[in-house]
């Protein structure tokens, strides 16, 4: 499972929000992901792309929901798989609230796909407005989405847990959605079909006359990379910018590691 391989990254953005992996006797144990039969088709590329013996079942029960509901199951046994999965950041048991990006190099687009595809929505408001939002119990993954999203759509957030349940609800609305879908849900990238459809559809959304202007994204410049980079402090450069720490500190890492070209010497 290489996080660099788009495939991969969302395969794992997913499990990290969806899956379960379940600890047996001695060495036993199971990762397991269960969806609507209608996602089923995600499932088969999961065990397409692993290459260890797993199973897909189906299982029709009554749910507070629907008198009869079926499901798919996705069920991998394998210790080597499991360990792997385990080192990049699905713990066992329950993780809602400690699952965290992975550490090194990744592909973030997918990732964050597999998130928002897991646990996530994309559609239209009861107004009519787009809207793309990530449900989590995670502080790590709400500010990562939040620092991942100012980069694509230059709409800054800051989220704090629900008072009710106590989980983070991340929304965004009219153009800022329209940016963020259009970047995740990519021609021909591995997705739940009902939303890379409904990520189609908020394309076709216009601001209706009389509303509001749209906010104007900032873009980072070279000079803004250059003072980030000779500052080396996130939080240095969020004084000297007027941005936030958090954006500094995701752009800092992505200049460190690649993600975006370096400025050069100016």
């Amino acid at each position: 499972m290489d996080l660099t391989v788009p495939e991969y990254a969302y395969m794992f953005g997913f499990l990290q929000a969806d899956g379960h992996l379940a600890r047996g006797t001695g060495q036993k144990g199971s990762l397991s992901v269960e969806l609507s039969a209608r996602d089923s088709d995600v499932l088969r590329a999961f065990q397409r792309l692993t290459p260890y013996n797993s199973r897909l079942t189906e299982r029709t029960r009554s749910t507070n929901f629907a008198e009869t509901h079926t499901s798919a199951v996705w069920t991998l046994c394998a210790l080597e798989a499991r360990t792997r999965i385990s080192e990049l950041g699905l713990p066992y048991g329950r993780k809602s609230h400690t699952i965290a990006p992975p550490d090194g190099e990744f592909s973030e687009t997918d990732y964050v796909r597999g998130l928002i595809d897991a646990d996530g929505s994309v559609g239209f408001t009861g107004k009519g407005d787009p809207f793309v939002a990530l449900t989590t119990a995670s502080t790590a993954i709400a500010a990562y989405l939040c620092d991942y999203a100012a980069e694509v759509t230059g709409t800054e957030r800051s989220v704090r847990r629900n008072a009710r349940d106590g989980v983070y609800n991340v929304l965004y609305v009219k153009e800022p959605a329209q940016r963020l879908a259009a970047r995740l849900y990519y021609p021909d990238c591995l997705a739940l079909e009902r939303k890379r459809a409904a990520a189609d559809a908020l394309a076709a959304w216009v601001r209706p006359a009389g509303m509001r202007a749209a906010y104007t994204p900032r873009r980072w410049s070279a000079d803004e990379d250059r003072i980030l980079l000779s500052l080396d402090s996130s939080k240095a450069a969020a004084d000297a910018l007027g941005r936030t720490a958090q954006s500094c500190h995701l752009r800092l890492w992505r200049l460190r590691t690649g993600q975006v070209p370096s400025p050069g010497t100016g």
